[in-house]
């Protein structure tokens, strides 16, 4: 997993969130941690060297973004979209460059980027001859310096570029971050298996929401007319003096609150939001 930036953190929570949790030592600088199950250890690397890290076998599974996989070229298998670390790998030009269209981007520009194969071949698609500047620290500053007339990089909210007199003018491809792993693990199979399903349950579980309500019997089908639900909801009698029936359905997180309103008019009652920490359908 990274050993910093912006993925690092939300990894080990989701880890954690699925049961995997480091075991640290105050007192140690390791970049192996052991954890709480038995044959798994996390190794924390540079972001951009995970995919060759996994490629070569020396780790089962690796986090990662999606753009880093890609730049990488390396045969690994993209497995899960784990949901953070949403970006994208943007062409940005300075705001008195006189671009406003990636069309506007002529022969010879250069392009200052980390990202040098997939820069390259974005230009090579769209017939542009740039002069591509490789990098390892921050693009912004190359405008600047006069070591470049525009950049590639990753960009989340745009913040940085504004500072640095930059504006987007083309995206190149979404990114987030991925759980990867090789097309083919022979061994430790059932264990590999087992966490990519583990931490495929949470995120599934982050988007859809718990709904328990009480319905009386002659309103059960309006309601059921509306509840979306994944192989049906669960229906039980509840003992009380007018016919009652308890549903229960897991729905998709974006549309509880308009859910609740229309619900309610069909005739529901009691209904219960909840939290879900696993689903596995």
């Amino acid at each position: 997993m990274p050993n910093k930036g912006r993925l690092r953190y939300p990894a080990l929570k989701l880890l954690e969130e699925s049961g995997i949790d480091p075991v640290y030592d105050p007192g140690s600088r390791s970049l192996i941690t052991p954890t709480n199950m038995d044959s798994v250890y996390i190794v924390y690397a540079r972001a951009e060297d995970i995919p060759g890290v996994v490629a070569a076998g020396a780790a089962d599974l690796g986090i990662t973004g999606h753009d880093l996989v890609l730049e990488s070229g390396e045969g690994v298998e993209e497995l899960l979209d784990l949901g953070f670390g949403k970006a994208r790998l943007v062409i940005a030009v300075p705001d008195d460059s006189g671009v406003r269209d990636i069309k506007d981007i002529r022969p010879g520009t250069r392009v200052a980027t980390k990202f040098v194969r997939l820069t390259g071949e974005f230009f090579r698609g769209i017939g542009v001859d740039v002069e591509l500047v490789r990098i390892s620290g921050a693009a912004e500053v190359m405008p600047i310096l006069g070591a470049a007339d525009a950049i590639a990089d990753v960009m989340s909210t745009g913040t940085t570029l504004a500072l640095h007199g930059l504006r987007p003018v083309h995206t190149v491809l979404e990114s987030s971050a991925r759980l990867i792993g090789r097309p083919s693990v022979a061994a430790r199979r059932d264990l590999v298996d087992g966490i990519v399903e583990s931490l495929r349950s949470v995120i599934m579980a982050k988007k859809r929401k718990l709904l328990l309500m009480n319905v009386p019997d002659e309103n059960l089908k309006d309601v059921l007319s509306v509840l979306p639900s994944m192989s049906g909801p669960m229906i039980a009698k509840v003992e009380s003096e007018r016919p009652m029936w308890e549903v229960l359905a897991a729905v998709p997180l974006d549309r509880v609150p308009s859910l609740v309103v229309e619900l309610r008019r069909k005739g529901a009652r009691d209904i219960v939001a909840m939290g879900l920490e696993r689903l596995m359908p």
